[in-house]
């Protein structure tokens, strides 16, 4: 399969190495966030566990990126198109993933504080999912379009 197979490692590796950024960016302000409440007497919202987890599903999305193009690679795609629809799409995918993360670490901080807003939070973290969704399913169109 040749250059292809690194495709594969990318499309994994890249969107893990994204969530892995994001998820903790957005812990480390959760557990700034249950401070912030359990020193003002406020009880810790739990939704806080969510908004951390939210980038793990960046990584899913790689494994499934790496299973595409597998099968293209099996069914003839061309070996370069396979190393770069894993490289950006694994980049693009980790990319959502750490903005994600970010943007949870906000909501971490802003819920702490207000303890409101979590429905806008969940909102807007679920935006940045769309990116990767969108990029991997236009990456399997793409993968498909050309076999």
């Amino acid at each position: 399969m040749g250059i292809g197979l690194i495709g594969l490692v990318l499309a994994l590796c890249l969107s893990g190495f994204g969530s892995a950024c994001g998820i903790g960016t957005a812990a480390v302000a959760a557990v700034g966030g249950w401070k912030k409440c359990y020193a003002n007497g406020k009880p810790a919202p739990f939704m806080m566990v969510a908004f951390t987890g939210a980038p793990l599903t960046q990584t899913i999305y790689g494994f499934l990126l790496m299973n595409f193009i597998n099968s293209a690679l099996n069914s003839g795609v061309n070996q370069i198109l396979a190393l770069f629809i894993g490289g950006f799409g694994g980049l693009v995918i980790g990319l959502s993933a750490y903005f994600q993360g970010r943007c949870a670490a906000s909501a971490c901080d802003a819920l702490g504080e207000t303890g409101k807003g979590t429905s806008n939070y969940l909102i807007v973290i679920g935006i940045i999912e769309t990116v990767a969704l969108f990029t991997l399913v236009f990456s399997l169109l793409l993968l498909n379009s050309v076999a």
